[in-house]
C-alpha cells in the first residue's frame, strides 16, 4: 500500500525509473555491477520497481532484501542486517546497496563501507528525489567545503539571538554527503548537501539559542516556536531551558537515558553546515510536516548550522545512545579558526556556492 498524503503530488509516478537511472548514472552504476536492495514493511513499492527498471536499463544486476523492521530517525543504530544469518555477508558481497530506511550509527554499515560497497539512502518523498536530486557543482561545492573544515581546529558559531558555541576539531573525521553515492566505502542521501563532524571529546563549550522558526528535524518535524536556551560545558549539554519546545527536547534526551547518571544523550554529536541550493527552509509551511517531505530538505537548507546531541559511532566513536536530536538552525554565524564561511546564515565562500535550479 502507497503511503497516504493529503497533499497533491505533483511528481508523475512514471517518471520514477528515468529519475532513479539518473541517479544510478550518478553513482556510477556499470553494466555488471549489482546493486542490493534493503527495504522494509515501510517501503513505496514504486520505488522497488523504479529501481528494477533503472538496473535492467543500465545493463546491472538487482535484488531485494526486505527486513522485518521499520526503521526511523527516532530509533536510530537499529540492527536491520546481521542478525539473519547471510545478509550481512550477501551485503558485503554487492557493489552498491540501495537503503529505504535509516542505516545510521548501525555497527552494519559500517562493516559493509570498509568492504568497499557503496551505500546510497532513499527515504524522501517522489517531489522531493525530483526536486532536491543534485544540482550541478553541488559536489564539488561540498567537496570544498570538507576540505576546509578538515583542516579547521578551532569553530566558534554565534548569532545575534546570543548563540555563542565554542568546540575543537580533529579527533573525528568531516562527514561529507553530496547526495549520490559515486566512490567505493560512501554513503549517502539522496537530496542532502551537507558537511559536519563531531567535536572533540570535551571540547564543546557555550551558550546555544534556538529561535522560532528554527527546525527540529529529529525526532520531532517541527518549526521552533519558542526561545531554547541551552548551556554546554565540557562537550555534555548542561541545562535547556525555555517554554514547550525546550520541555520537548529536554524529555527527549531524558527519556534516551539508560541509567540515572547516562550522559551521552546530552553530548554534542555532529555539527555541520548546509550547502544543497534545492533544499528548502520554508520545505514544513509548504508541504507540512510529514517526515518524508523534510528529512533532506529541512537538513540541507545552504547556511544553516546542523547542531545535535547523542551518538558519535559514524564518526568512530564509542557513544550509541539514542538520545539523538537534530536542530537545523538559521541566522547563525559560523568561523573556522577565525575566518568566517557563514554570515548570518549565508554562505560566504564563493566556492560553496551553488546555483539554484528551477525545476
Amino acid at each position: 500500500m502507497m503511503p497516504s498524503d493529503i497533499r497533491t503530488r505533483s511528481t508523475n509516478p512514471a517518471l520514477l525509473p528515468g529519475l532513479f537511472r539518473k541517479q544510478f548514472e550518478l553513482c556510477r552504476i556499470k553494466p555488471g555491477d549489482t546493486i542490493a536492495i534493503v527495504s522494509d514493511l515501510g517501503t513505496r513499492t514504486e520505488y522497488i520497481e523504479a529501481a528494477f527498471a533503472a538496473t535492467d536499463m543500465l545493463g546491472a544486476d538487482i535484488y531485494e532484501m526486505r527486513v522485518n523492521a521499520i526503521p526511523g530517525w527516532t530509533n536510530v543504530g537499529t540492527p536491520t542486517i546481521g542478525q539473519c544469518k547471510g545478509t550481512l555477508e550477501a551485503l558485503k558481497a554487492c557493489d552498491m546497496i540501495l537503503i529505504f530506511h535509516v542505516p545510521l550509527f548501525a555497527s552494519w554499515l559500517r562493516e559493509v563501507m570498509n568492504a568497499g560497497v557503496r551505500v546510497q539512502m532513499i527515504i524522501d518523498a517522489p517531489d522531493d528525489l525530483y526536486a532536491l536530486q543534485a544540482p550541478k557543482g553541488l559536489k564539488e561545492a561540498v567537496m570544498h567545503a570538507h576540505r576546509v573544515y578538515e583542516q579547521a581546529r578551532q569553530v566558534r558559531v554565534t548569532s545575534k539571538a546570543g548563540t555563542d558555541l565554542s568546540y575543537s576539531c580533529g579527533e573525528y573525521p568531516v562527514m561529507s554527503q553530496y547526495g549520490f553515492a559515486d566512490e567505493p566505502g560512501r554513503f549517502d542521501h539522496w537530496g542532502v548537501g551537507l558537511i559536519h563532524t563531531f567535536p572533540n571529546e570535551g571540547s564543546a563549550s557555550g551558550r546555544v539559542i534556538v529561535q522560532p522558526g528554527d527546525v527540529v528535524i529529529l525526532p520531532y518535524c517541527r518549526y521552533v516556536q519558542d526561545h531554547i536556551e541551552i548551556e554546554v560545558r565540557d562537550g555534555h549539554i548542561q541545562s535547556i531551558e525555555g517554554g514547550l519546545d525546550a520541555a520537548l527536547m529536554r524529555e527527549w534526551l531524558a527519556d534516551g537515558k539508560t541509567h540515572e547518571d547516562d550522559k551521552d544523550p546530552y553530548a554534542l554529536s555532529h555539527l555541520g553546515w548546509g550547502l544543497n541550493p534545492q533544499c528548502r527552509w520554508d520545505s514544513i509551511a509548504l508541504y507540512g510536516d510529514g517526515p518524508e517531505r523534510s528529512r533532506a530538505a529541512s537538513r540541507c537548507f545552504p547556511g544553516n548550522f546542523l547542531f545535535s546531541t547523542g551518538p558519535n559511532t559514524q564518526g568512530g566513536g564509542k557513544r550509541t545512545t539514542r538520545g539523538h536530536y537534530d536542530l537545523p538552525m538559521r541566522e547563525c554565524t559560523i568561523e573556522l579558526d577565525g575566518k568566517r564561511v557563514v554570515e548570518e546564515g549565508r554562505l560566504i565562500d564563493p566556492k560553496m556556492i551553488v546555483p539554484r535550479e528551477v525545476r
